[in-house]
C-alpha cells in the first residue's frame, strides 16, 4: 500500500505550458506526494520538480515504450501506489499517447483522477477571436503535403472552428495548403504561449500564409485556429 499522502491511483495531471505561474496548488500537492512520475521526457520534467523545490522517483513514458511500460504500471497500481502522469507541457492525453493507460487502467478498475491545468488548446482558443461553441481539435497536422490536404479536404465542410498544432518548420507550407484549400476563412496563429515572447496573429488565412512566407521560420510552439465552414445561404 501507497505511505504517501496521495490516494492510490492514476493521477492525470497538468503542467504549465510555459509559465511556472500557471500550475495549480493541487498539482503541486499530487506531484510533491506521488509514489511516481510518469512523464515524457524525465530532463523535461525533472527540470520543472526541481523549480517547484521537488524530487521525486520519475519514469519515461512515451509512444516508443508505453506497449512494453503498461503492465508494470498497471501492476503497480494494482498494488496501491499513487502515479501520477504528466506530459511536457500541458494537459496529458491531449495529442500524446497517455490515453492507452487511462484505457487500461480504467479496464483493470484502478480509479484515475483528472488534475485540470494548463493546455495550449483553451488557451488558444479563449484569446483566438473565432467561435468557440463548436470546435474541432485535430492535433498536428500531417507532415507529408498529400496526406494534410486530404486532411483539410475532408475538414472543409465542417462547421465548427478547426484547431491544429504545427511546426515552425511546416508552417508557410501548411498555411498556404489551408488558404488554398478551405478559401480566405478568418484565422489565427497563436505562438509561445503564457512565454515572454507570446503572439497572436489573426487575419485571413491568405493574408497569414503571404505574412509568413517570406519571414524567417517562426520559433517556438504553434496553434492554428481556423474559422468554421460558413452554412449556404
Amino acid at each position: 500500500m501507497t505511505a504517501s499522502k496521495l490516494a492510490p491511483g492514476l493521477h492525470v495531471t497538468a503542467s504549465p505550458i510555459g509559465n511556472l505561474g500557471d500550475i495549480t496548488g493541487r498539482a503541486r500537492h499530487v506531484l510533491a506526494h506521488a509514489d511516481l512520475v510518469l512523464c515524457e521526457d524525465t530532463r523535461v520534467t525533472g527540470r520543472l520538480l526541481h523549480l517547484l523545490g521537488m524530487k521525486r522517483p520519475l519514469l519515461a513514458y512515451h509512444d516508443h515504450n508505453g506497449e512494453a511500460l503498461r503492465p508494470g504500471i498497471i501492476e503497480r497500481l494494482r498494488r496501491g501506489c499513487s502515479i501520477v502522469l504528466v506530459s511536457d507541457a500541458g494537459t496529458p492525453c491531449i495529442a500524446d499517447p497517455g490515453f492507452k493507460l487511462v484505457r487500461d487502467a480504467r479496464a483493470a478498475g484502478i480509479s484515475v483522477f483528472a488534475v485540470p491545468g494548463a493546455s495550449s488548446l483553451t488557451a488558444a482558443l479563449s484569446i483566438a477571436g473565432l467561435a468557440t461553441d463548436r470546435f474541432l481539435f485535430s492535433g498536428f497536422l500531417p507532415a507529408r503535403q498529400r496526406e494534410r490536404r486530404a486532411l483539410l479536404q475532408s475538414l472543409s465542410t465542417v462547421e465548427a472552428t478547426l484547431v491544429f498544432l504545427e511546426s515552425p518548420a511546416r508552417l508557410v507550407a501548411s498555411l498556404g495548403d489551408c488558404a488554398e484549400i478551405l478559401g480566405p476563412r478568418e484565422a489565427a496563429i497563436c505562438r509561445e504561449l503564457t512565454k515572454l515572447h507570446e503572439e497572436v496573429r489573426s487575419a485571413s488565412l491568405t493574408e497569414l500564409a503571404g505574412q509568413f512566407a517570406g519571414a524567417p521560420a517562426p520559433r517556438g510552439e504553434i496553434v492554428l485556429l481556423i474559422e468554421a465552414a460558413r452554412k449556404d445561404l
